[in-house]
Formats: structure tokens, C-alpha cells, sequence
């Protein structure tokens, strides 16, 4: 009965995917990626569209007419430049001291003889990916808040209660929590592909541990380096939860005043000039890292020849 299972499912293969067609198979498998990115292009398209007309405040409907006014506002007022440099430079420290932690955490756990060590390493990196931002971020509020763990802690040593949250280092704070493992998953095989003899013969050759890693295991790692770096800083610069819940409306980023534009003022021109603004802001600023440091793990041609 298998047997005759197994041979209908052949002769259906076989129509439905004849043997010339066969060759596409890789094809075929990257066309829910392209599908995807074309989907993302004709959203951004339409965006585009959007955010070339005003808001008519009697109608509160986008006028017809093409300009920039979305734009010139953006520029205009003071309040939306501060709120893009407020989440460019919270980009910027989140990526150092997230790199900065997770390049020891991964090396140790690819290093590391002790089986034990590197099975609770493993649990406590993926743990935190079943629990969601908006848990994590509001575990913090009980850590940080004034009533929470850490300020009772502080009370009871006879010390007084600090405001640890609403303010930018508690946003700060929370986005390196949560961007830390995706750091230490990209920079992982990067450290996993540097050969141990590399560094053994570097000992040999006079160098002590630090020399070592500083001029022999970091530089190999540049692919893991700069492809972790590019994901915590463009997941960082558009995040909305962490300064929502954690800043308490003090420390909006970019993508807070967008959803304002859309949800609150219900101005979707400005949204999504906010949203164009954001995007290429986010995308110069990746080339620029790619001009500077290399492609990193996505150099397949360079790895290839």
C-alpha cells in the first residue's frame, strides 16, 4: 500500500513538475524571497505616493496635488530633527555596547571545553526569543520602576529611591537586552570559522592572549562584526516598543512620531515622509558602513574568488 502511495505521488511530481523543469528547483525555492522584496518595494512605492500630498485640514483627506510640504514640515520643525537625532545617536551606543558584549559572549561559547558552560550559554541566548519585546520591556519596568525590585533594594539599604525609568538610558538600557542575542547569533559563526591552531600559532610565535585577539581573532571576524552591527543598528533606529514603554513619551524615537502621524494626528502624508525619511537615512548610513568596513558576510563573491 506504501509502495502504491509512494508511485502516485511520482506520476503527480511528474505532471505537476516535469524532469526539464528540474534544473529550476533553486529558482523555485527563492521565489517567496522575491515575492516578499516585491511586495516591500510596492509598499514603499506607494508610500512614496503618499507622502508627496498634504493633508487637507478641512477634509482631512490627502489633496491631489503633488509637493513637498511633507517634507519642508520635517525640516520645519525643530521637534521631528531632535527626534531623528535622539534615534540615531540610540542606534549608534546600542550597536557599540551591544557588539562590545556579545563578541566575549559568543567566543566563550565557542571556545569554552565545558559542555555544561556551553549548553546554559545556548539556553540563556535563545530564551530571551520566546518572550516578546513588550514583555521584556515591561519586566523592566518591575526591575527599574519606583516601587520595582531594584529601587526597593536600594530603600532597604537605608539609600534613597532613583528614577530609573521614562528617561533615555532606560530606553537604552532595554534595547540592548533585547538586541544582545541577535548580536551573538551573527557573530557566532564568525568566531566558529577561525581555526583555534590560528590563534595557538600566534601564542607560539611570542603574542600573549590579548595580542592575539586583538590582532588576529577580531580582524577574522570581520564579516560577523559588520553584519552584526548592521542589524542591531537598523532594528535599533526603527524600534517603536522600547521607547514607548520605557521612555514614557520622554524618549520617542523616529518610529514613535510615525505612528503618531498616522494614528493620532491621522496625517499620513507626514507618516510617510517620515517613513521615506527613515528609510534612507537608515539605508545611507548601512552603505556607509559597508564603504568603510567591508561587506561582511554578505562579501559571497569576494569569499567566493
Amino acid at each position: 500500500m506504501t509502495l502504491a502511495i509512494l508511485q502516485r505521488t511520482d506520476r503527480f511530481v511528474s505532471v505537476v513538475w516535469p524532469s526539464g523543469l528540474h534544473g529550476m528547483n533553486g529558482y523555485l525555492f527563492l521565489l517567496p524571497a522575491v515575492a516578499l522584496v516585491f511586495i516591500l518595494v510596492i509598499a514603499l512605492g506607494y508610500m512614496l505616493e503618499f507622502s508627496l500630498h498634504e493633508l487637507d485640514l478641512s477634509t482631512y483627506r490627502l489633496k491631489e496635488a503633488y509637493s513637498l510640504t511633507n517634507y519642508q514640515t520635517i525640516l520645519d520643525r525643530p521637534v521631528y530633527l531632535r527626534v531623528l537625532w535622539r534615534s540615531l545617536l540610540a542606534a549608534l551606543i546600542v550597536t557599540v555596547i551591544t557588539v562590545f558584549l556579545a563578541f566575549p559572549y559568543a567566543y566563550l561559547m565557542v571556545r569554552t571545553s565545558s559542555a555544561a558552560t556551553r549548553k546554559f550559554l545556548l539556553v540563556a541566548l535563545f530564551l530571551p526569543f520566546f518572550i516578546g519585546q513588550v514583555v521584556r520591556a515591561y519586566g523592566w519596568l518591575i526591575i527599574l520602576g519606583k516601587q520595582g525590585l531594584l529601587n526597593s533594594v536600594l530603600t532597604g539599604l537605608g539609600l534613597p529611591a532613583l528614577d530609573l525609568i521614562y528617561n533615555y538610558p532606560a530606553v537604552i538600557l532595554g534595547l540592548v537586552q533585547y538586541m544582545l542575542p541577535f548580536a551573538v547569533l551573527l557573530l557566532t559563526p564568525a568566531v566558529a570559522a577561525i581555526s583555534e591552531d590560528v590563534e595557538l600559532a600566534s601564542e607560539s610565535l611570542g603574542a600573549n592572549w590579548l595580542q592575539t585577539f586583538r590582532h588576529v581573532v577580531i580582524p577574522m571576524a570581520t564579516p560577523g562584526l559588520v553584519g552584526s552591527s548592521v542589524v542591531v543598528f537598523t532594528l535599533t533606529l526603527t524600534d517603536f516598543a522600547m521607547p514607548e514603554i520605557l521612555g514614557g513619551g520622554t524618549s520617542d524615537f523616529i518610529a514613535n512620531a510615525i505612528y503618531d502621524s498616522y494614528f493620532q494626528i491621522s496625517n499620513i502624508g507626514l507618516g510617510a515622509a517620515l517613513a521615506i525619511l527613515l528609510t534612507l537615512i537608515g539605508s545611507a548610513l548601512v552603505a556607509l558602513m559597508f564603504m568603510i568596513a567591508g561587506t561582511g558576510t554578505l562579501a559571497v563573491t569576494e569569499a567566493e574568488e
